[in-house]
């Protein structure tokens, strides 16, 4: 974190490392859960009673003045961290010129800009086109869509452990908890849903060390001969780290392997980055650690540090649907792409660059977990997107999703907001702007909770 930024925050909040001033929840965040709990729909989860007032950097006040080190980022979304100024000033000035246009009547010069910016730096030398919506759900339906409109095709293919969204679409796809599925009855048909690439667990009941090839022919020589045609199958999507699955990255192997399966029958290869992109991993996208170039690629969260935008960015050979076959009232709309293109900048800057950096760093840390903490079975991830999975045994690796959800409850009572993914992983999706301080800060509430739930 640079100087000014520093300044900025410690001028905010008083501090760049949490600061507790009573016991949580204090008697303001009570009331607040209170109302909340009497108004709002209770399908909305919370780890924990954190009730957020104001954030600036990885900094987050509560509305007892408790600050906190947030190492969640609003579900990875606040990229430049909260409330970065270049973004908080673009969003000013755009919202006194024009809050909206719709882009599906009328054009503004915001969107090709920030089309421009995101095709030049999606991988592949085609150029790409850009769909703009407002959420991940909204830009994984669009994508299904349009792999459905460019080949004519109607199956789509995703994996054991995937987060695409809830929309009825989105959710056909999602295969992570039941509980996401339970009570919404059929949803879309010809979905079909293969084993994720596991490099802990491994797959058949063998080892890790065979997982690419084993997931790879399970596509091959079971879905393609058995369930599903390939000729018939329209998209792969894939996210290059699973997002809820327990932020498991694919092998660079089975990404490239599963292109060329891609590129032999005409399948589009569709990324979904919603999570992983826009810098995260220490690279615009996750899937350049592989060096694949995806037909469609899906981004939202950190894209606008926080304003509510989605992209859908595609070879131009492949966005060929015409118009009125898709559309957004509010997508792309001004004030978001001011955000957006701002965000672009500082990612581009420095705070790629600073992913990359911290990552690394944490992961030096923790790279003797496993042998340090015997309910510390894996720790995986790049740049600062980080899961810790834990276990009973590390031999059984039988899962301990009670131990987890006791360490997200009792990080939160140290001052730092982490969560869960999939059944049993912590993760670490800070906003990219932390610096090591914060980050020694994070590595060391873990380790002070993992020991001391050893010495129960």
């Amino acid at each position: 974190m640079i100087a000014t930024e520093t300044k900025t925050i410690e001028t905010n909040v008083g501090t760049k490392l949490p600061k507790l001033n009573m016991a949580l929840p204090g008697p303001n965040a009570k009331r607040i859960v209170e109302e909340d709990a009497k108004w709002v729909s209770p399908s909305y989860t919370r780890d924990y009673p954190l009730v957020a007032k104001r954030g600036y950097g990885a900094m987050v006040e509560d509305a007892d003045g408790n600050v906190f080190l947030d190492f969640a980022a609003g579900i990875a979304v606040c990229s430049t961290g909260h409330c970065h100024p270049d973004v908080v000033a673009a969003v000013q000035k755009q919202a006194a010129e024009l809050l909206h246009m719709s882009g599906t009547d009328f054009y503004y010069e915001g969107m090709p800009k920030l089309a421009s910016k995101l095709s030049a730096i999606a991988p592949g030398k085609e150029n790409k086109r850009v769909y703009f919506g407002n959420s991940g759900a909204e830009a994984v339906e669009a994508a299904i869509k349009l792999a459905k409109y460019h080949t004519g095709r109607d199956k789509i293919i995703a994996f054991e452990g995937a987060f695409h969204g809830r929309t009825m679409g989105a959710l056909s796809l999602t295969a992570s908890k039941s509980t996401q599925r339970k009570g919404f009855g059929t949803l879309i048909s010809g979905v079909f849903h293969m084993p994720y690439p596991d490099t802990y667990r491994g797959m058949y009941g063998k080892g890790p060390e065979t997982v690419v090839a084993d997931c790879l022919g399970y596509l091959e020589n079971e879905l393609f001969k058995r369930r599903v045609d390939p000729e018939e199958v329209a998209g792969i999507f894939i996210e290059p780290i699973q997002g809820e699955g327990g932020y498991m990255p694919a092998p660079v192997e089975f990404l490239k392997g599963l292109q060329a399966i891609c590129r032999k029958y005409g399948i589009m290869l569709v990324a979904d980055e919603v999570q992983s992109g826009m810098g995260r991993t220490g690279k615009w996208w996750a899937s350049d650690h592989a060096g694949i170039e995806p037909d469609i690629i899906t981004s939202a969260k950190g894209i606008a540090s926080g304003m509510p935008l989605s992209a859908v960015i595609a070879r131009e050979s492949v966005m060929n649907w015409k118009p009125g076959a898709h559309a957004s009232t509010f997508g792309g709309n001004p004030v978001c792409i001011a955000a957006a293109l701002a965000t672009i900048e500082l990612l581009e800057s420095k705070y790629i660059a600073n992913a990359a950096r911290v990552g690394e760093y944490i992961m030096k840390r923790t790279a003797d977990w496993t042998q340090k903490f015997k309910n510390v079975g894996n720790v995986r991830g790049r740049g600062l997107m980080i899961g810790i999975e834990l276990v009973k045994d590390q031999k059984t690796k039988e899962k301990a999703p009670e131990l987890r959800n006791r360490i997200i409850d009792a990080a939160y009572h140290k001052g730092l907001l982490i969560l869960g993914s999939g059944e049993n992983t912590v993760r670490f999706c800070p906003p990219l702007v932390i610096d090591e301080e914060q980050a020694e800060f994070a590595v060391k509430t873990l380790e002070e909770l993992l020991s001391k739930e050893e010495a129960k």
